[in-house]
């Protein structure tokens, strides 16, 4: 029996998902939706906030009103300015954390009565947000304001030290267990959602990427490949003879074959690549390359490669190859799925070419008749 190793997880042709990655991918994708609540947030919080300056025994006089109106105004202007860029950035989150804090000790210091005009569950929302946008060191700091913020608002509330510092732990306390409670969460949400991701997107038994995977990276290719005037080139591989091999040996057999192939092509293609297992034997490489030869080249080495991989059995491939010119508002997975017809035409002639061989697509050429793509590749491959 063979002893095939899986693939290791490297560069772009296997979904490596990391929790970085993750969230920042989720954020990205959220990230209007996520300005345009921000932004009602701050415009809300300060139409709310601004009622006190028109109801007399709320705020103390002179500079204390006017710090109080000139933080109600900068709430509306961070509001505005979200609203308009419609963009939360990464560092968008943290900062208007320490706008929350600071908001809270500047509304605590300037009312007649912090307790009643300022309570201090209104730090909930700057607990709730750090918990969600800041990382553990800056999350610990934040922390460490919820204690100071506590003390401004119960400062002259009690006149008894040892009252007041009890009450300044109790208060401070809650809120934190909060914030490390809400953290603990949504870290644990991140998690499932990293294994969601390798779940929807990898080949369970090889750890290449599967459709899924390949179908998110086209778009990456395909503007690169405009940006920088280069074609995409799609290299369908598929197993010579694997039936027979199932046949005589068993699936186990072949499962293991199947590995220890990924497992040298992944060691052959380039970081850049994108290598995918995409039904039964078939495994689709994409790449950007200057020309045919370039082309050619990379598959010669994939077919030494799979030639290699098992020295106990005689295992080969046949890989049909096929490139593109991306165009300017093409949808690249359309484009995506055209190539690989083109490639998969071409992979056709090289099994009846003698199989163990690389064929180039020329031309526009005709789909072969084949499976749906959920079903696995024709038997006599």
């Amino acid at each position: 029996m063979l002893r095939g190793k899986r693939p290791t997880r490297r560069g772009g042709h296997v979904p490596g998902w990391s929790l970085s990655e993750v969230t920042r991918g989720v954020r990205e994708g959220d990230d209007r939706l996520t300005a345009r609540c921000l932004a009602a947030v701050l415009v809300g919080g300060s139409a709310l906030g601004s009622v006190n300056l028109l109801i007399d025994g709320v705020l103390l006089g002179g500079a204390y009103r006017a710090a109080y109106a000139a933080t109600m105004l900068l709430l509306f202007v961070l509001g505005v300015l979200l609203a308009v860029r419609r963009r939360a950035g990464p560092r968008t989150g943290p900062a208007l954390v320490l706008v929350g804090d600071l908001v809270y000790v500047v509304v605590a210091a300037t009312t007649t009565d912090p307790l009643l005009y300022a309570p201090l569950l209104m730090l909930l929302f700057t607990c709730a947000a750090a918990a969600w946008f800041l990382g553990p060191r800056m999350l610990v700091g934040h922390m460490l304001l919820v204690v100071g913020a506590c003390a401004t608002a119960l400062w002259s509330t009690y006149s008894d030290s040892a009252a007041l510092v009890v009450q300044i732990i109790v208060n401070a306390a809650g809120l934190n267990l909060v914030t490390v409670g809400v953290f603990v969460v949504r870290r644990r949400v991140q998690r499932l959602l990293v294994h969601t991701q390798a779940l929807s997107s990898t080949d369970p038994l090889t750890g290449l990427a599967n459709r899924r995977g390949l179908v998110d990276q086209a778009p990456r290719l395909w503007r690169q490949a405009r940006r920088e005037g280069q074609r995409v080139a799609a290299l369908v591989l598929d197993l010579d003879h694997f039936k027979r091999l199932n046949d005589a040996f068993g699936h186990a057999a072949g499962d293991e074959v199947l590995c220890t192939v990924a497992g040298a092509l992944s060691a052959t293609v380039r970081p850049s690549d994108v290598l995918a297992r995409t039904g039964g034997e078939e495994l689709v490489v994409l790449g950007l390359v200057s020309d045919p030869a370039e082309a050619g080249q990379l598959a010669e080495r994939l077919r030494r490669a799979v030639s290699a991989s098992s020295p106990s059995r005689q295992v080969t491939a046949s890989i049909g190859v096929a490139l593109v010119r991306p165009g300017d508002g093409e949808v690249a997975a359309d484009g995506l799925w055209r190539l690989i017809d083109r490639a998969d035409v071409a992979m056709y002639e090289a099994k009846q070419s003698g199989r163990d061989r690389v064929s180039i697509a020329t031309g526009a050429s005709v789909p072969r008749p084949r499976a749906p793509r959920a079903a696995a590749p024709d038997p006599g491959h």
